[in-house]
């Protein structure tokens, strides 16, 4: 595959599970808003931008609800790189430049998503559905992995948007993990409403509410949240998941490619995944969580590093050498 097709796909990937996340956090923003106090809704506002990576917005004076224009810019704003309609226009820019690589059926669909966005008015849903609005793009996207799934090639281009895919929600799970953890309180005594609201709201922008219940029970607990989140090998947004179905990936990849480029990156995700499989939520607690989240959110960006070396960036003289 050419490194131009891979780093496509790579990047399709990428974005659109930005966009999906961006969607479901708003969501779940919306509905932790009622009923909030102003000082409690300013914090929330506070931990939805750090985690979105984007300054935070201060409502001018125009006259527009100063919620609308916050969800307005996190949406909407061209000129906000992680909005989600900057996210889903650079998805569908890539997927056009790759369109011999992809289904007719996954064009069509990022299309249609792109398309359908542009046209919708935000003022028009805010005061009737807004919440049903951002689950739509949500379930929309899962429709496009769908797609994929069935109607692309499971091929090295697969493997490279499945590695898109699993690298980007990593850094989205240890981002929320940080974010959440470096506020409030995280004794395992019963939490104050506000911050039993606070960890189902990471818990829900993880997808992972219901499934945490059937593990552990409804009483949420930091530790039990962090563990879960973190360690757990069956749920698909847990950290250990993502670098388990990283290995995976890397050797589709591995399979379908000519040569042998990826030692370093093979390294690297194996360090990741042995790292999480052995691990113990006590010792990470010991050692300190953020700087524990830290360093695998470096090792994230040494595997993104080590991809690009191995599979889009290599030099093409050294390839065809004697």
């Amino acid at each position: 595959m050419l490194s131009r097709a891979a780093d496509s796909l790579y990047w399709l990937s990428r974005y659109l599970e930005r966009a999906e996340t961006n969607a479901r956090l708003i969501y779940n923003h919306l509905n932790l808003m009622l009923g909030q106090s102003p000082a409690a809704a300013d914090q929330h506002w506070q931990r939805l931008f750090t985690v979105l990576d984007v300054p935070v917005m201060e409502p001018g004076s125009n006259g527009d609800d100063p919620d609308f224009a916050r969800i307005y810019y996190l949406t909407f704003d061209r000129e906000n790189h992680n909005s989600i309609r900057s996210c889903i226009g650079l998805a569908r820019e890539n997927a056009r430049q790759v369109r011999e690589q992809i289904s007719s059926e996954m064009w069509e669909q990022i299309n249609r998503l792109y398309l359908d966005l542009n046209r919708t008015d935000l003022r028009l849903i805010w005061n009737t559905q807004p919440h049903e609005f951002f689950r739509e793009i949500e379930n929309d996207i899962c429709l496009f992995r769908g797609v994929t799934s069935s109607t692309m090639q499971h091929d090295e281009g697969w493997g490279f948007i499945q590695m898109g895919m699993f690298l980007e929600r990593a850094n989205i799970t240890a981002t929320l993990l940080d974010v959440h953890f470096g506020q409030g309180n995280l004794e395992n005594s019963s939490p104050q409403t506000g911050e039993y609201l606070r960890w189902i709201g990471l818990l829900r922008s993880c997808l992972s509410f219901e499934a945490y219940c059937r593990q552990y029970t409804p009483t949420v607990t930091p530790t039990n949240v962090a563990e879960f989140l973190i360690l757990s090998p069956e749920l698909p947004r847990s950290l250990r998941f993502c670098a388990d179905r990283l290995q995976l990936s890397l050797q589709q990849i591995d399979l379908s490619s000519e040569t042998r480029r990826a030692e370093r990156l093979q390294r690297l995700i194996g360090r990741l995944q042995a790292r999480l499989r052995y691990g113990q939520i006590d010792e990470i607690f010991g050692d300190g969580i953020h700087s524990y989240l830290a360093d695998l959110m470096r090792q994230c960006d040494q595997i993104h590093g080590a991809l690009y070396q191995a599979y889009i960036e290599y030099a093409i003289e050294g390839e065809f050498a004697a």
